[in-house]
């Protein structure tokens, strides 16, 4: 008989009296495993570095509030880094080989040896005069070298003038000024006058007087040469306000996907063209849509005329011209057009001759080693032809929209993206427009002369820049070299664009572009890239006055925003266009300031 109580209830059995205080230790262990488990946690998500330290501010276990860091300034650079390009530093090129100046490629310090300190302005630095005015003239200060105009004055590249550079527009093959130059380009391809012509590249650019002059026609040149000791053709190039990247031809293809550029040019660039087994033309021939145009000015070019001046003979310079024509030919390239020193191929559109590279016995063979064509993130060059895909009809040079038309027409190519579709395309060009109509309001600087050259560093299909394009200024797309490949878009649609890993640094001089836009890139990246060096590297490539959107989770705003301040950078906190509480804009300025070694 059970015991029963006072109101006549039954005890419990000590049965049943064990089972609950079982239940009731099993609740506390896993209450007290939850909490040990949220601290394991939260401190495995701490964001440690040697001078910033991110702490989660909501209580332990939960990782979805917003990152905080304890105020920290960075150091100045010395004064000798003013010009500093980490991945192409002159300081570092010993430890690499001279074969196809490999030394001139990126190699980028590995983590012990980045520095963490802000690049100061060279002694005397102006704030950059503004386009257009800029086109033509620059401070001496802010590029100070003259090697250019020692050496090459015959060729009026630039001239010194008090404090300032001059740029009269000559090259080594145009002396006498770029635009008839050019005029004569025109003559000999028509398709540069009706907008079926919006982008090129410019091998060994000088100091991209060529890119200057068609920006005025409404092409869009990315201008190209190497990081070296004396000429900073780039940052003359940038300083001017046209596009421009640091790199070379040499071992490794180039940050550019393929079946890209309408145009690609070279005058007198000194690329052995048909050494290496051509695989220099191969590159171009690579990143060259079908039925673009390749342009080359200089030996051999007219060799019957030019030959006395090259120190060789007519027999040589016979010789490497009839090389070339050889190799553009086997690699399905004809003679489209040839006049005094220019002469001008164009890659085939047929398949047919593509078909001919089938033959064991062809050289260049064609590729089929299972790289991607637009594989272009350290990935060495190959000998042999990268065939475009006879499926795709668009891709075309005369299958794409004219200029302006093509910037809103959804490329082809959207297709090959995961997710992409003609309708998420229109979507993001939507988007965009009322995005850019808010930064307008939050940074009445965008549109007028202030800003120039400008960046978007995580970029979908263009979107940003498409927004912008009415505006005196230029855009570098940039996509990451993990993301999904979107980058042929934005060229298909009439813009330009580089692959980038923004763990290391990237292909620019100090000081280069007047504003940078990120979009949700930490959010995106954290996990493989240090928040502090992604900050550090925006400070080293940003003008001092330049400005930052910083469009971010909420979860990383006050994290940046406190990081910003100890770069000297003026920030503040705004909202997005529909006020979306997870996400927020910050609008920040860099300040600017002179090295304390400086006079």
């Amino acid at each position: 008989m059970k015991n029963k109580d006072k109101d006549g209830k039954p005890y419990p059995s000590n049965k049943n009296s064990w089972k609950v205080k079982v239940a009731l230790m099993v609740v506390v262990l896993c209450g007290l495993s939850f909490y040990l488990g949220g601290i394991f946690c939260s401190e495995k998500e701490t964001y440690l570095t040697k001078e910033v330290n991110l702490e989660d501010e909501t209580p332990r276990g939960n990782a979805n509030g917003p990152l905080q860091t304890k105020a920290s300034s960075f150091p100045e650079c010395s004064a000798d880094y003013q010009d500093y390009t980490p991945c192409t530093d002159p300081r570092r090129w010993k430890k690499y080989g001279l074969h196809r100046l490999t030394f001139m490629e990126r190699h980028c310090p590995p983590n012990f040896e980045r520095k963490e300190c802000l690049v100061p302005p060279p002694d005397g630095y102006k704030v950059p005069i503004r386009w257009p005015k800029s086109k033509n003239e620059c401070w001496y200060r802010n590029v100070p070298y003259d090697w250019i105009n020692k050496q090459k004055s015959n060729q009026h590249w630039l001239v010194k003038e008090g404090e300032k550079f001059i740029f009269p527009g000559g090259g080594t093959m145009f002396p006498n000024g770029v635009g008839k130059y050019v005029d004569l380009m025109e003559d000999l391809i028509p398709q540069m006058k009706d907008g079926t012509i919006r982008t090129a590249i410019d091998t060994g650019c000088g100091v991209a007087s060529w890119g200057g002059d068609l920006l005025d026609r409404g092409i869009l040149t990315v201008s190209l040469a190497p990081r070296d000791n004396h000429e900073a053709q780039v940052q003359f190039a940038l300083e001017r306000g046209i596009p421009a990247v640091l790199g070379i031809i040499s071992t490794q293809r180039l940050p550019f996907p393929s079946n890209s550029f309408d145009m690609a040019h070279c005058s007198r660039c000194l690329i052995p063209w048909t050494e290496f087994g051509g695989v220099y033309l191969l590159e171009v021939h690579r990143i060259l849509r079908p039925g673009g145009f390749w342009i080359l000015s200089g030996p051999p070019v007219n060799y019957e005329n030019r030959w006395r001046g090259w120190n060789t003979t007519i027999e040589e310079q016979r010789s490497d011209y009839e090389k070339l024509q050889d190799l553009l030919t086997s690699m399905c390239f004809k003679l489209f057009n040839k006049k005094d020193d220019i002469a001008v191929w164009q890659k085939l559109t047929e398949n047919s001759c593509y078909k001919k590279l089938d033959n064991p016995d062809n050289y260049p063979p064609k590729c089929d080693d299972g790289t991607e064509p637009d594989s272009a993130w350290y990935t060495p060059l190959r000998p042999c032809v990268v065939v475009p895909n006879p499926a795709t009809k668009k891709l075309k040079l005369n299958a794409l929209a004219k200029w302006p038309e093509r910037l809103h027409v959804a490329p082809e190519r959207v297709s090959d993206v995961r997710g992409g579709s003609e309708g998420a395309f229109k979507h993001d060009d939507s988007k965009w427009k009322v995005r850019v109509k808010h930064y307008k309001k939050l940074l009445p600087a965008i549109g007028t002369e202030k800003i120039r050259n400008v960046m978007d560093m995580n970029t979908l299909y263009g979107g940003f820049a498409a927004a912008l394009v009415e505006d005196p200024l230029w855009v570098m797309n940039v996509v990451s070299s993990y993301a999904a490949n979107t980058l042929p878009v934005v060229y298909d649609r009439g813009l330009i664009g580089t692959f980038h890993d923004w763990c290391e640094a990237f292909s620019t001089y100090p000081r280069t572009y007047d504003l940078l836009h990120l979009d949700n890139l930490f959010t995106a990246e954290s996990h493989r890239c240090e928040m502090k060096y992604v900050l550090l590297e925006m400070d080293r490539i940003l003008r001092p006055n330049g400005y930052a959107i910083i469009r971010e989770s909420s979860y990383f705003i006050d994290a940046v925003s406190t990081m910003a301040k100890g770069m000297r950078w003026s920030c503040r906190k705004e909202g997005t266009e529909y006020g979306v509480q997870n996400e927020k804009i910050l609008i920040c300025q860099k300040k600017l300031w002179y090295s304390k070694e400086s006079s």
